[in-house]
């Protein structure tokens, strides 16, 4: 499996921190984010099926409107990393999470289409950080007003599917 150090204060937003400091510091984050996939979908199947729609207080999603926020997210940071791997100067934007739950229509899917989604988005991303080199990933570029290097990217994307996991975890359970 491949290493990938883990990023310095400077490679990523300053609320990114907050996901990254939940990884270990072995540079085995693609380890990590096949592990965290099947651990975070063991722990959502053992689940009676009206707690994947439940949400813990008004405004709040729900156990599906978080899953396929963590595939959108994912998604966002891959593509992001992609660019700047590539070495796209393009200052590329934010985007406004909140926005993106209510299209997911994510309560109307079956758990088995979301996670066969999750799966297909995260073989995809371990595929495209395993294609990067030492130079890729230390790359860096614009993303939603601050520096992100290729590798935060990564950890970014392994942390914050730890963060929602927690929150399963606390807030839902």
């Amino acid at each position: 499996m491949k290493v990938i150090e883990k990023p310095k204060e400077g490679e990523y937003s300053p609320h990114a921190i907050a996901y990254i400091c939940l990884l270990p510091g072995d540079g085995l984050v693609l380890k990590h984010l096949k592990s965290n996939f099947e651990k975070l979908k063991d722990l959502i199947y053992s689940l009676p099926a009206e707690k994947l729609t439940y949400s813990y207080a008004r405004g709040k999603w729900t156990i599906k409107e978080i899953l396929l926020h963590i595939i959108d997210d994912e998604r966002i940071y891959a593509y992001r990393a992609l660019r700047i791997a590539r070495n796209d100067k393009t200052v590329l934007p934010g985007f406004a999470q909140d926005d993106y739950v209510p299209y997911s229509k994510a309560n109307e899917r079956s758990l088995e289409s979301i996670f066969e989604e999750y799966y297909a988005v995260r073989s995809s991303t371990v595929l495209l950080f395993e294609s990067f080199n030492d130079d890729d990933l230390m790359r860096s570029g614009i993303a939603d007003e601050h520096a992100m290097s290729v590798r935060a990217a990564a950890y970014h994307i392994a942390g914050h599917e730890l963060h929602h996991l927690n929150i399963i975890k606390t807030k839902y359970l």
